[in-house]
């Protein structure tokens, strides 16, 4: 039912919310932003390359999360709420344009840095404006919103100083203008924030992570798109997509039940918190690593299908193997921290994984990028095997029995 005392059309969620199409449709720009950012570090492989990508998934992740919050309590596609979503769409469709000119511009047009800092802070506004109106009469939401609205202008502000500067002074300021937001949202006691539907909100992240898996399966076909087709790409895209795989399973068998089922047994007092730590930040690195991972895919895509500048023996080596590997790492640990915040529990089996990863970079380096991505593919389809078998029962109980 609509609500009288807002002073905008909008219509309250309830606790068994699910996500609306229009929120679907919402996410679509961020599939295109996504693979801007692996096309960007893939053009650009250097350290410093990949680390503004990082800074780009940053971006984007901080500016998705805050319509994950408002929409949990108002339903995207009713009254003027919708409006809003499209504008802000098109906002972050800007952002993604200007991806390959974030901090390199090309010469005549428009300046990109600029137009990602603009398009950034017009973005945030109205989402901030948004809140404050549907939080008419929540007096200690305002004081939040107003709290929260000071790391949101500090970060813009830094995000247009940027554009003014290149090379590591302009990245540094990028770094400041995320801490800035990341750590000023953080700062605010999270008892000020509303949270209405757990059921919605580890939806809309599940979601999220679908997108972010599909970008590292693009990646495996846009690695070979003006390559013939041969057995060494067969195999790699084979590989490529049993990766992508294992990493659904890891976390769609039973780590989105946890999670969700974690926010619905959670006191009020502390449902807030635990959703900020686990889904807001905890999700960000296993994002960012899909990311990484699909950078490496394509990298090794490019290796083993063309044959006029690689051999079938030629290793991948430096950036492309470190994308590879650190993407799984940096997921499991994401998935090792929020186990550990809902559940309280640690995940040995992730953890000793995403050691095993770690250790494994040195002792492949010299061998074929095929083999390379293989013995990422085993180490995954390992784990995965294990897991299956370790906690058949308590995960059948989970999804049937609860």
């Amino acid at each position: 039912m609509a609500t009288s005392r807002k002073p905008i059309r909008a219509a309250e969620t309830s606790e068994n919310q699910t996500v609306t199409t229009l929120e679907l449709f919402f996410d679509l720009v961020f599939v295109f932003a996504l693979t801007q950012i692996t096309a960007l570090m893939a053009h650009e492989l250097t350290w410093h390359g990949v680390l503004r990508g990082v800074l780009l998934i940053g971006l984007l992740w901080w500016s998705w999360i805050g319509f994950s919050w408002l929409c949990n309590l108002v339903k995207a596609d009713e009254g003027s709420v919708r409006g809003v979503m499209m504008a802000a769409m098109a906002a972050m469709f800007l952002i993604a344009l200007a991806i390959p000119e974030a901090f390199d511009d090309l010469p005549g047009g428009l300046p990109g840095p600029v137009v990602i800092a603009g398009a950034y802070f017009a973005f945030r506004a109205m989402h901030l404006v948004l809140f404050w109106l549907i939080a008419a009469g929540d007096r200690q939401l305002r004081r939040t919103l107003i709290r929260f609205s000071g790391s949101m202008l500090g970060a813009s502000v830094l995000l247009l100083v940027a554009s003014q500067y290149d090379g590591w002074t302009q990245t540094l300021l990028w770094a400041a203008a995320l801490a800035v937001d990341y750590g000023g949202t953080y700062l605010i006691d999270a008892h000020g924030w509303r949270f209405r539907s757990a059921s919605h909100f580890a939806e809309r992240h599940g979601l999220i992570v679908i997108i972010a898996l599909g970008e590292s399966i693009v990646a495996i076909g846009v690695g070979v798109t003006d390559l013939p087709i041969s057995w060494p790409i067969l195999i790699a895209s084979v590989l490529g997509l049993a990766v992508s795989s294992a990493l659904w399973w890891i976390y769609f068998d039973a780590t989105v039940h946890y999670g969700e089922q974690a926010l619905e047994q959670a006191p009020k007092e502390t449902r807030t918190a635990l959703a900020r730590d686990a889904y807001t930040f905890l999700h960000f690195p296993m994002v960012a690593g899909i990311v990484l991972l699909a950078l490496g895919l394509k990298k090794v895509l490019e290796y083993v299908g063309d044959t006029e500048h690689h051999h079938l023996d030629d290793p991948l080596k430096g950036l492309g193997l470190y994308a590879l590997y650190a993407g799984v790492i940096l997921y499991l640990l994401g998935h090792v921290g929020f186990k550990w915040r809902t559940m309280h529990r640690l995940s040995y089996s992730r953890l000793i994984t995403a050691a095993l990863a770690a250790i494994a970079v040195p002792l492949v380096v010299e061998l074929p990028a095929l083999a390379e991505l293989g013995v990422l593919t085993a180490l995954l389809v390992g784990l995965v095997t294990y897991e299956s078998i370790r906690f058949a029962q308590e995960r059948d109980q989970l999804k049937h029995h609860a």
